[in-house]
């Protein structure tokens, strides 16, 4: 059984083939053009899609050395995400199985990230605990199989990924500013304190964090105008060790109360060399079982896409054509 998977969430445009449960191919064309806009405009990104979708399917079933007429699905990503994304991504899976008579797969795109882990070895058993990280979400989710899970804790506010772009954006950092901040973080010293929110339970807010960077940036640069250019270094070891405390302190508050010590990291962020370096830490000081997917798994792909579709279908679990993109897609949905 061979599946294409299409991703187009955001404004990575992605196409994937997996055959009998092994990724053949894994194509992603990026947006370079939202650099100027310090952030992803909707209208562009979709824009774009229309324009990438069919060069990268093409490329991904050449890569897998596969014909449409080989292909017993079509996966796709419903939600959540940008809506005119969403929109060009699910037209296209509907349109081409239609054409092909064959049967449409919806995924959502959190659930994704977290089956990432079973692309490659090692795979986590089951119980484990995810803690999801990107632009658009924050979450903690205990994972009892391939489709039951348990969201236990996420953010009330902004996501750990928009953190590190809102504040690389106040240091004139160029979009997307996560990467930019984990670079320089390596050649800087974290000595500067930022708010860390105090919730109970498992969820998580960066709202405070961010506006307390702002203050103290506004005040410093009072009495330096040059502060931010002559510490950004420093800025950015700070701001990363600030935002990984907040991370940890509820995933250790995570594992401590399920008694769970398999642990993974999924999402865009889950590439941060700070995140993944502090899971390699608990790792040796708890003796937790960590799972930290490959850097082409942690962003937006069609792979992890492609994963879901291929075990949806062993359940038959098949969407219809009526089906449309739902940008707010809820993850509890998954929940048994």
């Amino acid at each position: 059984m061979t599946i294409l998977s299409i991703e187009s969430s955001c404004d990575d445009t992605g196409a994937s083939v997996i055959e009998n449960g092994v990724i053949k191919s894994n194509v992603v064309a990026s947006q370079k053009i939202h650099e100027l806009y310090g952030g992803v405009v909707p209208e562009v990104a979709s824009r774009q899609h229309h324009l990438d979708i069919v060069p990268v399917v093409v490329a991904a079933m050449d890569k897998a050395g596969k014909k449409m007429s080989d292909l017993g699905a079509i996966g796709f990503t419903k939600g959540p995400g940008l809506l005119g994304s969403l929109l060009v991504g699910v037209s296209f899976a509907k349109g081409l199985a239609l054409s092909l008579k064959l049967p449409l797969i919806e995924v959502h795109h959190m659930h994704a990230h977290i089956l990432a882990h079973f692309i490659e070895e090692p795979k986590p058993e089951f119980p484990f605990i995810c803690l999801t990280v990107s632009g658009g979400h924050t979450q903690i989710v205990l994972v009892k199989s391939y489709l039951e899970m348990m969201v236990l804790g996420q953010t009330i506010d902004d996501a750990a990924g928009e953190a590190f772009d809102k504040t690389g954006k106040m240091f004139g950092l160029k979009y997307p500013a996560g990467p930019e901040i984990d670079n320089r973080a390596l050649r800087g010293e974290a000595k500067f304190e930022f708010a860390q929110p105090v919730l109970p339970g498992l969820d998580f807010s960066f709202s405070g964090f961010k506006t307390s960077v702002l203050y103290f940036l506004q005040k410093e640069m009072a009495k330096d105008p040059g502060f931010t250019n002559a510490n950004l270094n420093d800025l950015c070891a700070s701001v990363q060790k600030t935002i990984i405390m907040i991370l940890m302190k509820k995933l250790k508050k995570a594992v401590t109360e399920t008694r769970i010590k398999r642990v993974a990291i999924a999402g865009g962020v889950a590439a941060n060399s700070g995140l993944r370096a502090a899971l390699e830490e608990m790792k040796t000081q708890d003796h937790w079982d960590v799972f930290i997917p490959s850097l082409q798994f942690c962003t937006d792909n069609a792979g992890m896409i492609a994963l879901v579709a291929w075990v949806k279908y062993q359940s038959g679990d098949f969407a219809d054509l009526s089906v449309s993109p739902d940008p707010r897609m809820p993850f509890p949905s998954l929940n048994s």
